[in-house]
């Protein structure tokens, strides 16, 4: 039977189990639009075609499985490429179907054309353009499996509009096969010797391809050795924070004193990350290219092996089939780095209390203190970038796996969008959503998403009037000449109201608690504006102070 381009990428998507997929119409792609009217994927419209990839990324990162997200040529293609950016640095599975041009008008600078293979290659781990509709089938079971495999990320395909309404016979598709990657016997033996061996080990979880069941058993593992298990950078979920063998988060503004246990450990198990700038400190935790801890690197793609350090035993299995070999592992009857253990935990548990003091009416400290008091362990965080998460990273307890959705790329504008897509994928479990002012107004327009789809999550916007970030780093380099950074903003409450959503203003430390509540009764989505002075700029310093520190 033959069938159009337009119903071939349907019929690829469900039987590659896609459900959901993120997107702006455009005209280049009006056969896969109309396909999707006769089929039970769900689409989710979104007002911006970042948002619309960032969502895509969000459902990758939470599932494990491929985000999809569609948009069309041109500028819908460049807006989404900050979605492809995240996903890229942060290794999600995504597919990014673009509609294009038609194949006769290729190469003339058609309308809204961009030759994508040229411009997306540092965004994707492969781009690829579909010329005929017969091979739709092959094209979209490479993509799953290229997204998914070794180290995941985003794969995108162009579809020329015509092409999608020619007719064609093509074969049934057939879900993808993910690639296992084992540890051999050999290596896990080594590993065992060198653990045994090592008097001040220490091991720092990253990455994805994790599952429930990998978090599980990397916790026993960890528990069987007396082993210090530290999360890189937005990888926090991997790891219960009250568990007595966890350390504290390797990322921005590290604790000094998990940073010098880092350098001064003896044996480093890196698992499923890749030890970046972020989660490396700007790479002064460990030495390139030769470590001088033992370095065992364990990820699932072998390019990533001794790319920037050298490991002493390198092994390519990702965290969920490592995980599975660690549990034939048989620990000592005594670990000699149990003490040291307890000690780093207690430092973690200290370097994570809030602050007594704070400059302001408000006090970020006590309203992190009321949200770890009031929220179940299964409650969903995002984020963006900017120094108001600080207060998320440092202060909340991640207790459970799949409880943060943050780019370790650094990227603003992400938390609503990921919130959306949170709230869609998991409408029983609580979704907050950390923004400062200047990240929420990236893509705040998909508030008007989460009202259309009657997702009731919570937003808190942390409103300093400023690009925070960039103005701490302008008053330590610059003190006093103040450039480009200041911000005049809405009522963010009043703007919730008027998408249809319910909005909130907290001028006070004890407003919140109160607001809070009435946010989660509405059964909207909301929006909380949390007016925080300018000086309260970090946990620990002030702007002023932070000014001061200039030619010290």
């Amino acid at each position: 039977m033959k069938r159009t381009g337009g119903q071939l990428i349907v019929e690829a998507l469900k039987a590659n189990g896609v459900e959901r997929i993120s997107c702006v119409p455009g005209e280049s792609f009006l056969a896969v639009l109309d396909a999707l009217h006769d089929s039970d994927i769900k689409v989710l419209v979104c007002r911006q075609e970042g948002g619309a990839a960032m969502m895509a990324d969000a459902w990758g990162r939470l599932t494990g499985e491929p985000g999809i997200c569609m948009v069309t040529r041109g500028p819908g293609a460049t807006n989404a490429s900050a979605g492809l950016h995240i996903a890229r640095q942060d290794s999600i599975p995504m597919i990014l179907f673009i509609g294009q041009v038609q194949r006769d008008a290729r190469e003339r600078e058609a309308f809204q054309e961009v030759e994508f293979r040229r411009a997306f290659t540092e965004f994707a781990k492969w781009v690829g353009e579909i010329d005929d509709a017969a091979r739709i089938p092959e094209f979209v079971t490479r993509a799953f499996a290229v997204a998914t495999s070794g180290r995941p990320g985003p794969v995108v395909l162009t579809l020329p509009e015509d092409m999608l309404r020619d007719e064609v016979e093509a074969p049934e598709a057939k879900p993808y096969m993910p690639v296992a990657a084992y540890p051999a016997r050999s290596q896990l033996a080594d590993l065992h010797r060198r653990l045994i061996a090592a008097e001040r080990p220490m091991v720092i979880l990253g990455g994805t391809r994790w599952n429930e069941e990998a978090v599980a058993g990397i916790r026993q593992f960890a528990e069987r050795f007396s082993l210090p298990v530290g999360c890189s950078f937005r990888r926090q979920m991997l790891f219960d924070h009250l568990h007595p063998n966890y350390v504290g988060d390797v990322g921005i503004g590290i604790n000094p004193a998990l940073a010098k246990e880092i350098k001064e450990a003896d044996l480093l198990i890196l698992l499923g990350g890749r030890l970046s700038e972020m989660p490396s400190s700007g790479y002064t935790l460990v030495d390139i290219p030769y470590p001088r801890q033992q370095l065992v690197h364990v990820h699932p793609d072998p390019s990533e092996l001794g790319r920037v350090y050298r490991p002493d035993l390198a092994i390519c299995a990702s965290p969920t089939d490592f995980v599975a070999a660690l549990a034939d592992l048989d620990a000592p009857s005594e670990t000699p780095w149990g003490e040291r253990t307890e000690r780093m935990h207690a430092a973690y548990l200290a370097w994570s209390k809030t602050p007594e003091r704070s400059p302001g009416a408000v006090h970020m400290g006590r309203i992190m203190d009321w949200i770890e008091a009031n929220t179940a362990d299964d409650a969903i965080f995002t984020n963006g970038a900017g120094n108001y998460a600080t207060w998320l990273h440092r202060f909340h307890r991640f207790r459970r796996f799949n409880t943060q959705a943050a780019p370790t790329s650094g990227s603003m504008g992400y938390g609503l969008p990921a919130a959306v897509a949170a709230k869609q994928l998991f409408p029983n479990r609580e979704v907050i959503c950390f923004a400062g002012d200047g990240c929420f107004m990236m893509h705040g327009q998909e508030f008007a998403t989460a009202v259309q789809y009657d997702l009731p999550l919570i937003a808190l916007v942390i409103n300093n009037g400023m690009y925070g970030t960039i103005r701490m780093h302008q008053e330590r380099e610059y003190p006093g000449r103040v450039s480009a950074t200041a911000l005049n903003n809405p009522d963010f409450a009043a703007l919730a109201r008027a998408y249809g959503g319910h909005g909130e203003t907290v001028m006070t430390t004890e407003e919140f608690g109160p607001a809070f509540e009435r946010a989660r009764a509405s059964g909207k989505p909301a929006i909380i504006e949390i007016a925080l002075d300018p000086e309260a700029i970090t946990p620990s310093r002030t702007l002023t102070e932070i000014a001061q520190t200039k030619g010290r």
